[in-house]
């Protein structure tokens, strides 16, 4: 990159980055383009042979100053001051003026005199039509949303075993079926067990199928969910939920990938990815007993982290709309959101999360009369977000677990209230168990009429 005219690449570097499919450019120390692919020119609309010599900010931002004066993570700054690395999103506008989400990969390159450059290699973030999943649900273009399906995308290229950690609610079986359609396996099954909802009684007949006469009332052979799922994908979701007993007997099976029926003879194989869900956090369960070491560390190959509504409340109006919208072909309904109630909807706390968007939305569609969702036809009740301290300290973590308990437990009781005490329709807003709600209810020292 030295020893060459200003404003002109070495042949080497331009017939290095020409070879890469993805947009790449080379940055110097003042912000200067010294060289781009022809992917990096097409993308901004910029021809190749007046690219450089650009400041990168002017072509990707349209902006005379530099994205870290704008409030922006700078891969341009980040690497120049550390000389590692760095990964972002960012929004890029094409020479068109259209936002463009992106994801950046900063690397520090040097000349043959040592001289620091920046290459950046720009891949596109997936489009809205692509990150539409199940009922429109999986739908954002927030940063925690955009940094989630990218982690997600990741998790989706290898076949290790994942943990999806978030609050109840909050699309982890969305975010386990993403996955599944976008690996290697998105040909095969993706067979589900509610660990919150199985008993021991049944466990092993459900997981590893039973041959017949195996028990009383068996009266043929039934295939179990990991024989169901070979090539495929297993999802376990709350797997928090699962008894200490149940824990040691799917460990072995998840070992060995080897079991046999209720009642048979011969060892099966079962080629599965294993994916778990839990709104809890297992390392505090494993401290109090209630979640063996072994099994986490089994499961816990990936450990990726699904954002609560609450931090992504700006794609709340994208969302809202979209399962309007469904709901609206589904009911034969014709009506939309208000200015108002979208404007509500975002400052509502959301204690059960996109679970609890759909039902208050579809609650407001079935009573919409002229056309409109109004304010009061959403039903909100009083949750207000709980200011969250520094976070890593002990106290931030006791305060936020503390305010998802409270919001969960006020979310619970006025559904409780709603539904006049009856368990099951509770229970099936909630999309959980009643046996899982009839815990939570005790933990929470709630009665099935809603009072304390």
């Amino acid at each position: 990159m030295n020893n060459t005219p200003p404003g002109k690449a070495p042949i080497e570097l331009q017939s290095l980055i020409d070879a890469q499919d993805h947009a790449f450019v080379v940055i110097d120390a003042h912000y200067n383009v010294v060289a781009a692919n022809k992917a990096y020119s097409s993308a901004y609309g910029i021809p190749q042979d007046e690219i450089v010599g650009c400041k990168c900010h002017k072509v990707s931002h349209h902006s005379d100053t530099p994205c870290w004066q704008n409030g922006e993570d700078c891969p341009h700054r980040e690497v120049f001051d550390t000389g590692e690395p760095f990964h972002v999103l960012h929004v890029h506008y094409d020479g068109d003026g259209n936002e463009e989400h992106v994801r950046i990969k900063g690397s520090p390159l040097r000349s043959a005199s040592g001289e620091l450059f920046l290459g950046e290699a720009i891949y596109p973030v997936a489009t809205q039509d692509e990150l539409s999943c199940h009922e429109q649900r999986l739908i954002g273009s927030s940063h925690a949303f955009l940094e989630c399906v990218e982690g997600l995308k990741t998790a989706a290229e290898n076949d290790a075993p994942l943990l999806l950690h978030g609050e109840s609610g909050s699309g982890k079986s969305l975010a386990a079926r993403f996955i599944h359609q976008h690996s290697k396996r998105n040909g095969r099954s993706f067979v589900t067990m509610d660990c919150s909802a199985i008993s021991e009684k049944v466990f092993e007949s459900e997981l590893f199928g039973h041959e017949r006469g195996a028990f009383t009332g068996c009266v043929g052979r039934r295939h179990g969910l990991m024989e169901t799922a070979d090539g495929g994908v297993l999802f376990l979701d709350e797997i928090g939920d699962m008894s200490l007993n149940l824990q040691g007997r799917l460990l072995n099976a998840l070992e060995t990938g080897e079991f046999r029926r209720v009642g048979g003879r011969h060892v099966l194989k079962s080629d599965v990815r294993i994916i778990c869900a839990t709104q809890y956090d297992l390392q505090e369960r494993i401290e109090e007993g209630a979640f063996r070491a072994d099994l986490y560390y089994r499961i816990a190959g990936i450990v990726h982290r699904v954002p609560s509504l609450r931090d992504r409340k700006e794609d709340i109006p994208a969302l809202a709309k979209a399962m309007v919208a469904l709901m609206e072909d589904s009911k034969k309904i014709k009506c939309r959101l208000s200015g108002k109630a979208i404007d509500v909807l975002q400052e509502y706390s959301f204690p059960g999360n996109i679970r609890e968007l759909k039902n208050i939305l579809q609650q407001a569609v079935l009573s919409c009369t002229d056309g409109f969702i109004t304010v009061e036809a959403l039903q909100l009740k009083e949750h207000t977000d709980v200011p969250v301290q520094a976070a890593g300290s002990v106290k931030a973590r006791t305060n936020i677990k503390c305010s998802r308990e409270d919001n969960e437990r006020a979310h619970i009781k006025a559904l409780l209230t709603r539904y006049k005490g009856h368990r099951a329709n509770v229970a099936k807003v909630l999309e959980i168990s009643e046996r899982t709600l009839y815990r939570k209810l005790k933990s929470f020292d709630l009665t099935e009429t809603g009072k304390a």
